[in-house]
């Protein structure tokens, strides 16, 4: 049978008397509309749209640099991916393929430009081993357009030409002869970079290069060179695997670089009967551990444990149920045999050697053709941070990373940075190293650069400019050409590099087509001394001094982690990432100490959503050694392992950062030892944090029980599909039948047969909630950032929402007796039972269901909102007079309503508010205007640009040419859209399967969008 588990948003939902989930259940639009202070208020009125703009400012520098570079496309010419662009058409989008590689994300990628402008990030599906295109490389394209970037280089901080800075150089560069200088740089793992840098450092032998990682990947490194002789992480297709345990591997996130998502979702989509079984050990609530069959929450301490255990140890001292959970899943792990995967994220060398020796006969890991994404040694880095404050280092050069923001022990680092006899900083924006930095480079965005890059060996990628460069910036690689006195430009030297070596004869035009090629030649890359067990070195590093802090008494154990949003920091400044909801707490504009119920009471934490649903929080001082972070917020999370705490990193910059985007507190200071896991002290401060937190918004009218379908994979192989995916039935003369019956249909039935019907399909099995389709949406639709004040307000404009549902207990009977036997709910009691400490998630993506008897259309009194022959709800925008009745009549929340004017409006002050972010829109797509509904389109302008080209060539379209945003950016292949009247069509195939259901199929909509059904695997050992 169907599992009838009940599904909750947030705690307050638990509270059966909670007059909050009682109000907004019943109205969607808590907040009462100011009119009569609004429009009964000339100032107001006045004030809320800005005025005409000046002309000369209309024009100024930005604008034009951005107009004049877009007009004159790349400086060499690129080859593109699709279209070859003899000339730009106006109207007609070209494709590039290029690289990202941050030093952080590394993926392989297609722009969309649009007259010149890039405009829209895509993932190249040509190539196989590319990275990961998650949300953070889809809003990378905005950060091209930030108007904080640099203009120019600068020495002593006032600007100079290249010519003048590159004298400024060869002046220092002379007096710095024989002074000890470092040269501070990301990873690139480029191979052009790697030859170039080695001619710079013959050049000037005084110079000695270290690779820094800002989140350290050092102990997984050490561990895989010592075993294996290279200087890289092994690479897992998760695809391969029947049994995966992790322990404290968030592998669906940033851990080890990312990128497993696509094989991971293969093997966890039942076929043939048969899907992978998945048991997770972690003590921050994860997307990893959200998407496990099993997840247990365990401390760090507890997870060095449990990792001993699952490799011969003993399960003597664990809690009796972590304790059975590791016994099951190591026998588990020993039936599988090569189809059995370890991993962990513990960051010691002995952990991680202890997973590489599990996994050697794996058929799941990959040791021949590993990552290059990470090179940083920890040692190594700790050498120059060392050297810097002691003053035996003279001059620092940094490239790509920002030390003074990022280094545990930044504020003495600063000091001595600032003393040094050089200090070159090369740079995008001037950020916390460059603003204190003697000489900056101002370097461009990777989308106005050539480069390259060896995301896994054996594969090659390319990075191509896709635009001129907006301002007067040069790359660091043709900074070290004209050091080193060679007059080729980086394109030559690339071009060459290839031709002589990756290329093996093969053609240069089409291996820039493609963005990658796949060769078997090795590059030479620098070599680094790995740290060896039992080193000094290790012990004040990443091996066992890592983890021997946990030992001591008293205190909590935090593991800090990169946000799905953020990562690293370097794209603070993005607004598309700073509103981007997290998908495990659905806060954004923030990060947070997550702490369990339990902790949270004894502390004297609490979290309380005030009337209209908003969600406000205690604020605590966190200290370790004797650093301390103070009034850090707190959001108390189901399912943290008590004892244990987490914090993101990556936020809380300031140097050159828009004032609405400088948010959260760095916690980069308690990254002591680059250990992500730490000892840390937590005492109670004064105040509440106001959090900009959706998770009670659109709530389905509180239909939540008939909203997720889950079900086992025991029953959904012995069990027929009535049993575990029932239709829901109506009655109909005094007896139940389908709401799929037309008779149960009150509606005149749409001719959906001719010609095109779109449907989209979302398997909630794939569906990973890692936002990726979220951020494409804002790109392809021109979707508004409204800020943290308006999100508060449950205001947020974002066309696609993932929502997040917690679920404890086999069935809601025994849930509602549990509650009724509980005293007064005004606690987090409840939720210390184990089933919530151990409790599961279900993302569930919702965008408009494009409904064909759709309660909208009746209610709307102007006729704004219609239904379309091919299947789409749509809307008239200049015919919307903003009643919004729809919205109300809505029974899946879809719809937004612009409050205000949110381009051109000085109170919205982000990309749609200056004349460079605007660069980003996409012309196809209008920009609403203020008092309008608006919603998903399934992306109308793709569908008909895909049906036009066909014509023109006179053909059908093809089975898998129709794509939305959405579609197009799901790596796991969660989303599939195409033509349901195409007998031959992917999407018909996942209609008629036993998996698909509809959202609220009871209430009769009919829509044209259906999700297929979560299937657990709990088979135990």
């Amino acid at each position: 049978m169907a599992s009838n588990k009940k599904y909750w948003k947030s705690v307050e939902e638990l509270n059966e008397d909670s007059t909050i989930v009682k109000a907004l259940q019943d109205n969607e639009f808590v907040t009462e509309i100011p009119t009569d202070e609004f429009l009964g208020n000339k100032e107001a009125l006045s004030a809320s749209s800005t005025t005409r703009r000046d002309f000369l400012k209309y024009v100024g520098f930005s604008t034009a640099a951005a107009t004049l570079a877009a007009c004159e496309g790349p400086v060499v010419k690129s080859i593109p991916y699709v279209v070859q662009p003899d000339e730009i058409v106006p109207g007609v989008a070209n494709y590039y393929a290029s690289t990202m590689a941050d030093g952080f994300d590394f993926a392989n990628i297609l722009v969309k430009t649009r007259e010149g402008r890039p405009i829209k990030i895509e993932k190249n599906d040509l190539a196989k081993n590319g990275g990961s295109v998650n949300a953070r490389v889809h809003a990378s394209v905005l950060s091209l357009y930030d108007k904080n970037r640099l203009t120019g280089p600068m020495v002593g901080g006032s600007e100079v030409t290249w010519p003048e800075f590159d004298t400024a150089i060869a002046q220092k560069m002379n007096e710095m002869s024989g002074k000890d200088i470092v040269l501070l740089t990301q990873t690139f793992a480029s191979p052009s970079t790697s030859k170039l840098i080695s001619e710079f450092t013959s050049k000037y032998p005084n110079v000695r290069h270290v690779v820094y990682d800002t989140v350290s990947s050092s102990a997984a490194l050490d561990a895989f060179q010592n075993k294996y002789g290279t200087r890289a992480l092994p690479d897992y297709d998760f695809s391969k695997a029947e049994v995966i345990v992790s322990v404290g591997a968030d592998f669906l996130g940033d851990w080890q670089g990312g990128s497993y998502s696509k094989g991971y979702a293969q093997g966890r989509v039942p076929k043939n009967g048969k899907m992978s079984r998945h048991v997770q050990f972690e003590a921050n609530f994860t997307l990893t551990g959200a998407k496990a069959d099993k997840r247990v929450a365990a401390t760090p301490s507890q997870q060095l444990q449990i990792l001993k255990a699952l490799t011969g140890g003993s399960t003597s001292g664990l809690p009796e149920n972590i304790a059975d959970a590791v016994n099951k899943a190591k026998a588990q792990l020993q039936k599988a045999g090569g189809k059995a995967l370890l991993v962990t994220g513990l960051p010691d060398v002995a952990s991680q050697k202890l997973a590489l020796d599990f996994n050697a006969n794996s058929e799941a890991i990959d040791v021949d053709k590993p990552l290059l994404v990470r090179q940083g040694s920890t040692s190594e880095v700790m050498s120059v941070v060392n050297g810097v404050i002691s003053g035996s280092i003279k001059g620092l050069i940094t490239v790509g990373v920002n030390p003074v923001y990022s280094l545990p022990n930044s504020k003495e680092f600063a000091e001595a940075y600032q003393k040094l006899e050089m200090s070159l900083a090369f740079s995008m924006k001037q950020d916390e190293t460059a603003s204190l930095a003697q000489l900056v480079a101002a370097t461009p965005h990777y989308l106005e650069s050539w480069g390259d890059a060896q995301i896994k060996k054996g594969t090659y990628s390319l990075t191509q400019p896709t635009i001129r460069p907006l301002f007067n910036t040069r790359q660091f690689q043709d900074s070290l050409l004209q050091w080193t006195g060679n007059s080729k430009k980086y394109y030559d030297y690339i071009k060459e590099v290839w031709t002589s070596s990756i290329l093996s004869g093969g053609s240069w035009n089409e291996a820039l087509h493609d963005g990658f090629v796949s060769s078997e030649v090795e590059i030479k890359m620098e070599e680094v001394k790995p740290a060896t067990e039992g080193s000094g070195l290790m012990q004040d590093s990443t091996s066992n001094g890592a983890l021997g802090a946990l030992s001591q008494e008293g205190g909590y154990e935090l593991t800090l982690y990169t946000s799905t949003g953020l990562g690293d920091g370097q794209q603070a400044n993005n607004p598309w990432l700073q509103e981007f909801p997290d998908p495990i707490t659905r806060a954004s504009w923030d990060n947070y100490l997550t702490v369990s119920a339990a902790d949270a009471k004894a502390l004297g934490l609490v979290n309380k959503n005030v009337a209209n649903g908003a969600l406000n929080g205690s604020y605590v001082n966190v200290s370790v050694g004797g650093v301390v972070l103070e009034k850090v917020p707190v959001i108390i999370q189901p399912g943290q392992a008590k004892g244990s705490v987490g914090l993101a990193l990556g936020y809380g910059k300031t140097a050159a950062i828009q004032e609405e985007m400088q948010t959260g507190i760095n916690a980069y200071p308690l990254y002591q030892n680059f250990s992500n896991v730490q000892k840390v002290n937590i005492e109670k401060a004064s105040g509440m944090h106001e959090f900009a937190c959706v998770q009670l918004q659109s709530t389905m009218a509180g239909r939540s029980n008939d909203i997720i379908k889950d079900t086992t994979l025991e029953i959904f192989n012995t069990k027929d599909v009535s049993e575990w995916n029932a239709v829901p039935v109506v009655d109909y003369d005094h007896a139940p039948i389908s709401v799929r019956d037309k008779k149960a249909d009150i509606w005149s039935p749409f001719d959906t047969t001719i010609g095109t019907h779109f449907n989209l399909s979302i398997d909630l099995n794939a569906c990973t909630g890692c936002g990726a389709c979220v951020i494409a949406c804002h790109a392809e639709n021109n979707v508004p950032v409204v800020g943290k004040t308006e999100v508060r307000k449950f205001r947020d404009m974002h066309w696609l929402r993932i929502d997040r549902y917690y679920s404890a207990g086999e069935t809601f009977k025994e849930e509602a007796e549990m509650y009724e036997n509980l005293p007064a709910f005004d606690s987090y009691e409840a939720v210390e039972v184990p089933n919530y400490e151990n409790l599961e998630v279900a993302f569930q993506p919702v965008m408009c269901q494009h409904c064909n008897h759709a309660p909208c259309e009746t209610v709307c009194p102007v006729a704004a909102t219609s239904h379309g022959r091919q299947g789409q709800n749509h809307m008239a925008y200049n015919r919307c007079v903003g009643t919004r009745y729809c919205a109300n009549n809505c029974p899946y929340k879809v719809r937004r309503f612009n409050w205000f004017l949110y381009s051109e409006n000085d109170e919205f002050d982000y990309n749609m508010n200056n004349d460079l972010g605007r660069m980003v829109l996409n012309p196809d797509v209008v920009v609403r205007s203020r008092g309008v509904m608006e919603k998903c389109s399934l992306c109308i302008q793709m569908t008909q640009k895909t049906i036009l080209d066909a014509k023109r060539e006179g053909r059908p379209v093809r089975d898998g040419e129709f794509a939305t945003a959405c579609s197009n950016a799901c790596e796991t292949g969660a989303m599939v859209f195409g033509d349901v009247n195409d007998e031959e069509s992917e999407i018909l195939k996942k209609k008629k399967d036993d998996r698909m259901y509809y959202l609220l199929e009871n209430v009769g909509t009919k829509p044209n969008v259906f999700y297929q059904m979560i299937v657990k695997n709990t088979s135990e050992a």
